[in-house]
């Protein structure tokens, strides 16, 4: 009979001893995984290889941040945030866009990241049919381009950009019948690709980016102001501490040496040019 007290006892303190441990703070403490803290980056579309890239290597440098990117022109981006759509950080391929939200007091801390050149590019077929001799802004007239793919210029920078170079050409009255606009430069190049337009009006790092299409000629810099992308922290974030952290990061070496690969340079006020 003592035996079986003895054995009932013991397991009894047993069961006792498992759930105390279970149930101690220390000990959910250490299995519970930290809390991540999101950061939510408004970005130009053009933007898209380069900062996926650098999201991987942010993140295994910070490991309670989880960065979210939301990719769309400068112009939709805009409008989201002054709907207010939740952002932390807002990278823009155009001027207008960023100075619009300063001036409305939404982004604050703005200054300008990077630079890049505005390019026609045509189909790899299209390029061997001129043996790779590429082209000038006047041979987009002729019959063999039935289709210009052009970004929306209200919208779109790549596409204010384009307009702006066009019209000092004095070939945008010619060209805009043929012009198929698109919602954003990824859109524009897309159509490159896939036939539905015989040349269009991308950014370096988009042509870059395809293995489809040919740089048939760099759009001469004095026919449209700087393309430049500025960045700024949004005012309605509760993580400004994070978010400039995250603004630094993309201007150290490591950063710039990804966005210089893709076809982006720093912008010629930090370099001296």
């Amino acid at each position: 009979m003592k035996m079986k007290f003895g054995y009932i006892f013991t397991i009894v303190g047993l069961l006792a001893w498992v759930l105390a441990g279970c149930s101690s703070p220390a000990a959910v403490q250490s299995t519970a995984p930290a809390a991540k803290t999101e950061l939510i980056v408004s970005a130009a579309a053009s933007l898209q290889d380069s900062l996926n890239t650098l999201k991987e290597q942010y993140e295994k440098q910070h490991p309670d941040i989880k960065l979210t990117f939301n990719y769309a022109s400068s112009g939709t981006l805009q409008k989201q945030i002054e709907q207010g759509a939740p952002a932390d950080v807002f990278i823009s391929a155009g001027m207008k866009q960023m100075k619009a939200l300063t001036d409305a007091s939404l982004v604050e801390k703005d200054s300008v990241l990077l630079q890049n050149k505005l390019v026609v590019v045509v189909p790899q077929d299209k390029a061997k049919s001129t043996d790779n001799k590429g082209i000038t802004l006047d041979d987009l007239t002729s019959p063999s381009y039935m289709k210009l793919a052009v970004g929306e210029p209200t919208t779109v920078p790549a596409g204010q950009y384009s307009k702006e170079s066009l019209t000092k050409a004095g070939l945008w009255d010619k060209l805009e019948p043929k012009m198929v606009f698109a919602k954003d430069v990824r859109q524009v190049l897309n159509y490159v690709e896939t036939g539905n337009a015989d040349a269009g009006l991308v950014y370096l790092t988009d042509a870059k980016s395809s293995d489809k299409t040919v740089v048939a000629l760099e759009v001469p810099e004095e026919l449209h102001a700087p393309i430049l992308y500025p960045e700024g922290i949004v005012k309605a974030t509760k993580h400004s501490k994070e978010a400039g952290e995250f603004v630094d990061f993309l201007r150290t070496d490591e950063a710039m040496s990804v966005f210089s690969k893709d076809g982006f340079s720093a912008p010629a006020e930090t370099t001296g040019k």
